[in-house]
Order: structure tokens, then sequence, then C-alpha cells
């Protein structure tokens, strides 16, 4: 089995968008006049959700009218909202085709199906011209790519000299290996974590320079201590990213947290920028 098709096996499932129209029905919504509000509990699948990918968005030097790049799309939560918030084009890439054909229909039931487009693809041959977009973003998909310099240097072929890449990984502390499962990875034959420092110096090799790098380790533990109590007082949400994993999905939360407590992972985010 390729590393491609096992990571595909991790993330795919039937029925996942009948499983998120369920869910959102459940909870009270009217899935037949869905809003950016009501997706956004479970269509950000990445660590502390829409709060990160509102902090990507103040990253990035977005205008009106410029084409984004979201690598790893997901179900098409954050390229939603950087349409919806920029007035920008946003297309989205991901390896799970069943993300995307959710992602699609998502899209067009919020009415941004003009804006905002995904296509099945990897992050290590993209299926785009040189310099296409403005700027690109990643959030939490690097843990499953062995070949760092490869991912790296696509999103550098594709941005514009002068444009920027943002990044929110999760790297490898110093407080041991990760535990698993994790929403990665359910045994850690698909994870691939490196360091800050080795995150860095690829980036660079590839021609980046090296905008900021902000450690969000206490945002992140500040977070799980929210979402604990909240959990306590109200019980477990209807609706979260762990829909988009189906029966494991809370054990997967659980310890995605515990590693980042204990320092087995580290959240970091990278700005980079595209000479030129």
């Amino acid at each position: 089995m390729t590393d491609d098709t096992a990571v595909r096996d991790h993330y795919g499932r039937v029925g996942l968008y009948d499983a998120i129209i369920g869910a959102l029905a459940a909870a009270g919504k009217d899935v037949s006049r869905l809003t950016l509000r009501d997706l956004a509990p479970l269509d950000h699948f990445h660590g502390r959700g829409i709060e990160a990918t509102v902090e990507m968005a103040d990253l990035l030097p977005v205008a009106p009218g410029d084409r984004l790049l979201d690598i790893g799309c997901g179900i098409g939560g954050p390229a939603r909202y950087m349409a919806d918030r920029f007035g920008c084009r946003v297309t989205g890439i991901d390896l799970t085709e069943a993300f995307c054909d959710v992602a699609r229909r998502l899209t067009g039931q919020v009415g941004l199906g003009d804006r905002v487009d995904f296509r099945q693809a990897s992050a290590l041959d993209l299926p785009f011209e040189a310099e296409s977009f403005d700027c690109a973003y990643s959030q939490n998909v690097s843990m499953n790519i062995a070949d760092k310099g490869r991912f790296h240097a696509e999103a550098f072929r594709v941005i514009r000299p002068g444009g920027h890449l943002g990044l929110s990984e999760l790297t490898l502390g110093d407080g041991g290996p990760p535990v698993f499962p994790t929403p990665w990875s359910d045994d850690g034959s698909t994870s691939h974590l490196v360091t800050e420092a080795e995150t860095v110096a690829s980036l660079s090799a590839a021609g980046f320079t090296v905008v900021s790098v902000l450690d969000k380790t206490e945002v992140a533990r500040a977070s799980f201590a929210r979402m604990r109590e909240r959990i306590a007082r109200e019980g477990p949400p209807r609706l979260g990213v762990h829909i988009l994993m189906g029966d494991s999905g809370r054990a997967k939360g659980r310890n995605s947290a515990r590693n980042i407590e204990e320092g087995r992972t580290r959240p970091i985010e990278f700005l980079c920028r595209k000479p030129g």
C-alpha cells in the first residue's frame, strides 16, 4: 500500500455528507438554508477549528480579487471563510476525494460556488501552472507528508513572486513520541512529524523567506481548558470535527490534546514570503 493510499483510507468515510447533514439537523439547523456559521463547528478540520482559521486569515495579506490556494482543504471550511471574508477566489485541493465531494456540495449550499472550487490532488504534484496564486496556506496537513522538501517546493512554484505561504503545523516536541490514535494517524504509520528547525530549513531550501514563526502551544492549551470546562457544564457538543472521524473521533481528539499538553507535539504557525 502506498502512503497516499493509506492516507486516503485513513480519512475516507462512506456517507460523510449524510452524516454531516444528519448532525446539523439533529442540532436544530435548517439544512435547507445552511450558513457559514452553521457549518463552522465541524468544517474546519484542524487544531482549534475556526479559531485557528481566523488567525491564519489575520496572518495572510489578502486583498479582494486575489487567488488563494488551500493545500489540504478537507471539507472546505477555511476556503469558504477566506472567500467570504476577503472577497477573493479560493481553490482547495485534497488527497481525499470524499472530502472534495462534500466540500463542493456544502459550498453550493451556502452560495459560494462561484468563488470557491475544489480538486482532488496531491500536495506533492499540484495541478497548476507556476505563479498561479497570490497566496497559499495549509493547516495541519504536512503531518501526513514524508517528503517535506517537495511539499514546500510545490507551494513555492505555484505562488507568484512577492506572494505568501501560511502554515499551521504540528511539529515534534521533546516530550516523547506522540500517542496514537490521532486525527491524522491511527497507529503512527502515516505520521511524518519533524521539528520546527527542520521545517524552517526545508522552507528556506525551497526558496522561501521565513517571515515569522509563532509557537501556539499555550494558545492551544488554553483552548483545551475552555473546551473541557464547556463539556463539564453542557456535555459533549453535538457538532464538531469528531463527525468527520467516525466512532474514534473523540478518542483521537483527546490524544491530540494530550500530545500538545505533554510536549510531544508543538503547534507552530509559519508565515513565508516568495522573494520578488
